[in-house]
Parts: structure tokens; C-alpha cells; sequence
């Protein structure tokens, strides 16, 4: 799943982001209310949540939730900061924030509040996705193939839920790296090839095509099983 962090403290976003990456989690990082606002507002249908900072430079916390509600954008967005008044949480309720947790905070706490915000229902992010014969359930990190558990890394596990939310869609490259890794990697790497790989020969197991390579764009997985299209 990916996250965008709104927060100008460097060191700060630096500890939340690596934190969240150990976990699993894609994030990008912004340091400003503006290009937080505008990020939201361009890549929002890429993105499950947002950690939003209220004291942020060029536009406040308070002000990004309250334009990103005005043009119906309903992601998840948890706020993170050291205003602790009670008005000032009711306030930053009332403009769309979906959860509010302050600085300093237990970092055990702050995953159980995303965790719990991804599981609320939402139309893009069911609780359990099917591709053929594999099941994945992003709230427990499990993969199944015919029921049995595979083994994947995080990220190929963060690989597979993206191809499966776009199954039987082409994604390229880009795609993949923009929704597994952060907003600013070298899209030149050969990684994504190289996780596809170590993936694909974790779930192929003798099916051919269920995870395809599409020569010069991407990848597509096929939901269709190969017994499926010889019953047909």
C-alpha cells in the first residue's frame, strides 16, 4: 500500500518513512501544505492514506483537509502532530480528518491507526482480492495460492496486491515503481524486473502466463486460470 507524508520536519519524516518502509508501506514524503495539496489533488486515486502535519509552511494542515473534502477526494487522512488542544483536534475533525494523533507519539500506536483506517470500507480497497487461484488479504499480509500460504517478500507482496487490483489490465513499469517504491525512484533501475522474476516463479508454479511479461510496456496478470479457459 502507499502513503503520502505531509510533514516539514526532516527528521521527523525521515524516522516516520523508514519506519512505515520496514512495515511494508510505499511512502512519498512532501514537505510543504502547497505541493501537499497539489500532490493529492494530481496522484490521489494512487494513494490509501495521508499523514498530514497541521504546521506546515505555505498552507496549514486544517487548510489541505478542508480543500482535498471540497473536491470530493475521500482518502483516508490521519493527522500527525504537536498541537494537542482539544479545539484544535475538534477543528481538524471537522475539516475532514479521519483520525488525529500527537507528537510525541509510540510508532506501535501510530501503525495500529493506519491499519485501522485502511480497513474501514472504501470502493477501491476490498478486504480480500482474488486472481485466479491466488487469494491476498492486505490487513494480514497473507498470500495463497490453491490455499497454501506463499512466502513473499514485502515488496513482492506489494508488487502482487497492485497487479491484482489491476488484473487483467497492462501496468508498466513506472506504475509499479510508483505504487511499491517512493515517488522519487530511478525509474531507470532494472528492480521492478528483478522482483517480477523472484515473484513470477513463486506463482506461476507450471501455469503459463498467469503473471506476463508484455514486451516493451509492463506486466499483466491474467485472472482467467488456464483450466478455467479449457472449460470454456
Amino acid at each position: 500500500m502507499k502513503l503520502l507524508l505531509i510533514e516539514d520536519e526532516p527528521q521527523i519524516a525521515e524516522l516516520v518513512r523508514a519506519g512505515l518502509e520496514r512495515e511494508g508501506y510505499a511512502v512519498d514524503w512532501v514537505a510543504d501544505g502547497i505541493n501537499g495539496a497539489k500532490r493529492i489533488e494530481l496522484y490521489n486515486a494512487e494513494y490509501d492514506l495521508i499523514i498530514l502535519d497541521l504546521m506546515l509552511p505555505g498552507k496549514n494542515g486544517f487548510e489541505v483537509c478542508k480543500q482535498v473534502r471540497a473536491r470530493g477526494i475521500t482518502i483516508p487522512i490521519l493527522i500527525l502532530t504537536a498541537k494537542s488542544d482539544v479545539n484544535d483536534k475538534v477543528f481538524a475533525l471537522d475539516s475532514g480528518a479521519d483520525d488525529y494523533l500527537t507528537k510525541p507519539f509510540d510508532f506501535k500506536e501510530l501503525l495500529s491507526r493506519i491499519r485501522t483506517l485502511l480497513r474501514r470500507p472504501k470502493d477501491r480497497l476490498s478486504l480480500e482480492l482474488k486472481s485466479g487461484d491466488i487469494t491476498l488479504n492486505p490487513g494480514t499480509r497473507k498470500v495463497f495460492l490453491e490455499k497454501k500460504e506463499l512466502k513473499l517478500t514485502l515488496k513482492e507482496f506489494g508488487i502482487l496486491e497492485y497487479l491484482m487490483r489491476h488484473s487483467n489490465q497492462v501496468v508498466t513499469r513506472d506504475d509499479i515503481l510508483f505504487n511499491v517504491w517512493d515517488f522519487h525512484f530511478d525509474s531507470l533501475s532494472n528492480v521492478v524486473d528483478v522482483h517480477i522474476n523472484h515473484l513470477r516463479q513463486k506463482i506461476n508454479k507450471g501455469k503459463k502466463n498467469f503473471l506476463e511479461t508484455i514486451r516493451g510496456v509492463g506486466y499483466r496478470l491474467n485472472a482467467i486460470t488456464e483450466e478455467h479457459l479449457q472449460t470454456v
